[in-house]
């Protein structure tokens, strides 16, 4: 590939006229009648150091900012730890997998495509579905979320006022071209980055001796203990497992989002190269983002600190912020709070955006209606957009009492939808494979070949399929029906869906050799992408540290 040399990182030139065809208008969409499979070509304006942020962005958020206090509580410093690590090896194991299929096929809605190619259009349909039904969730909850943050300095200012104003912006942000968003998501991630590395500094410091409690060492993991009972009495083995289990139901929503980097594979300058780079940095983030934050909160705050568990959204309940507060640093909360608002910010403007290019994946296999795939002469899909941010009005249902109650329901169905979604693409995996056996194609020919296949992808499934099925064991201690189907609904929503269209088109499973490796591929194939070497020494840093 020729190399041009530049003196800013940024390519200027329209991209339809150096890499793809123009992309259509929606004048343009309507005069085609794609055949199933096919793809509507949204603009690939998302440049490098974009899709390494939004892979960043993707994942660091209220999980981990809020969530990893009651992880710590459930668990202990130990079980946390472990829990955090060894679940980290799963999502690992999805996004080098994932990271095969979408440098080979950077295509729009790709979980969905890549299921119903490789294995079965039901499952296609199903994972699809369910998927894009988290994130319109989500997307209501972390409006939500927002207004209770600003409610942290204005207690009395009406929730509702709130969501409907972000509602406002968030949408608006994503009906703009595709660049647009990646920017913004960009300084979003960049802030998150520089909050988690400032409180991995502050947290040596601190260990180290710099507070007002002095050397701290691993006084935490004596007393209370390394690792913490959770429901369980008069069996303290158990206890810790069971505490330890819970946690890695908990790590796993905290993890999740990092598939965004394949949704984006499909609007991505030069995908072969910059989806690879973002996969193979995962790792690294993983380990410093959340292992590295999770070690140094146990080493911190105790499990057994009261404010980890108050079961508030802002700044109260962060372990960042206890962490503080115990080290005798009272400014910190209002500064949390902020992180925290752009957090949730950031984690709505990424529903929007990955639940409308869902429905665009959805109706290119067929599985939804054809109108969502119009778009934009920028490349918006806009019909996808409309739909996926109407679902984020369902926040106002928290303005009275039993509306809350509904939505609490709602939330509950995308609880386990990241799971999921983690399996199917793993068995997404192991059927692509079994395909480019079939046609004699070599894995060594692929832009990017994951480690240890197929038994790490193997690992993955088994281990998110026996999360799935265990992640509502508190429901029979002791047996509680509603409970039960609190933590199962999503499940169940699941197979129905797969079953009623397995029912319905009578589709059949997908034989290795007639699996569709073409469509999305051979485009790719034929473009042109210029690669843009920075000149400037900032520049060069930013390359190294993102390209």
């Amino acid at each position: 590939m020729e190399t041009k040399e530049r003196a800013n990182a940024t390519v200027s030139k329209p991209l339809e006229s150096s890499h793809s065809p123009k992309p259509a208008s929606t004048h343009d969409v309507e005069k085609a009648e794609p055949e199933i499979g096919t793809t509507v070509h949204l603009q690939r304006r998302l440049q490098s150091r974009h899709l390494q942020m939004i892979a960043i962005g993707g994942t660091i958020g209220t999980g981990l900012f809020i969530g990893s206090g009651g992880a710590l509580a459930n668990a202990g410093p130990a079980g946390a730890l472990i829990a955090y690590a060894f679940v980290g090896t799963l999502v690992y194991s999805v996004m080098v997998a994932l990271g095969e299929m979408a440098t080979y096929i950077p295509i729009s809605g790709a979980f969905t495509a890549y299921a119903a190619r490789f294995v079965d259009p039901s499952l296609g349909f199903a994972m699809g579905w369910i998927y894009w039904f988290s994130w319109a969730i989500t997307f209501a909850l972390e409006l939500t979320a927002s207004g209770l943050i600003i409610q942290y300095w204005s207690p009395n200012l009406n929730i509702g006022i709130i969501i409907g104003v972000f509602w406002a912006v968030i949408t608006a942000i994503n009906f703009l071209p595709v660049s647009f968003y990646g920017e913004v998501e960009f300084y979003f991630a960049s802030i998150k980055v520089l909050t988690v590395v400032g409180f991995l500094i502050f947290g040596i410091c601190i260990d180290a001796g710099a507070g007002q409690n002095g050397y701290l060492g691993f006084h935490t993991w004596n007393n209370p203990g390394a690792f913490a009972e959770h429901i369980v009495e008069n069996n303290p083995s158990l206890a810790k497992f069971v505490g330890f289990w819970a946690v890695l139901i908990q790590a796993g929503f905290s993890y999740q989002g990092t598939e965004l980097v394949a949704i984006a594979a499909g609007e991505t300058m030069n995908p072969r190269k910059t989806v690879p780079a973002a996969i193979k940095k995962t790792f690294y983030r993983i380990l410093l983002f959340f292992v590295g934050a999770i070690f140094f909160i146990g080493l911190l705050v105790p499990y057994d600190n009261q404010d980890l568990l108050n079961g508030t959204t802002d700044a109260a309940s962060s372990p960042f912020v206890i962490a503080a507060k115990l080290a005798g640093v009272p400014v910190l909360p209002s500064l949390i709070n902020a992180v925290l608002l752009t957090v949730v910010l950031s984690a709505a403007n990424s529903n929007v955006y990955s639940g409308s290019r869902i429905l665009v994946g959805l109706a290119n296999e067929r599985f939804a209606p054809r109108a969502l795939t119009l778009t934009t002469n920028g490349g918006v899909p806009y019909v996808a957009v409309a739909f996926t941010a109407a679902f984020g009005l369902l926040g106002f249902m928290n303005e009275s009492s039993s509306g809350g109650t509904v939505f609490n329901w709602l939330v509950n169905i995308t609880g386990v939808a990241g799971f999921i979604s983690w399996t199917c693409i793993g068995i997404a995996h192991i059927a692509f494979m079994r395909a480019l056996e079939a046609r004699g194609v070599s894995r060594d020919t692929l832009p990017y070949k994951a480690m240890g296949q197929p038994w790490f992808t193997w690992y993955g499934v088994g281990f998110n399929i026996l999360i799935i099925l265990t992640q509502g064991f508190t429901s029979f201690m002791p047996w509680s029906t509603s409970n039960f189907f609190v933590a199962y609904v999503s499940l169940i929503l699941f197979v129905v869906l797969y079953v009623g269209h397995k029912l319905v088109f009578r589709t059949k499973f997908v034989k290795a050799i007639e699996a569709d490796l073409d469509t999305g591929r051979t485009e790719i194939d034929e473009m042109y992408f210029e690669e843009v070497v920075p000149t400037t020494w900032y520049g060069k840093i930013g390359h190294w540290l993102l390209g």
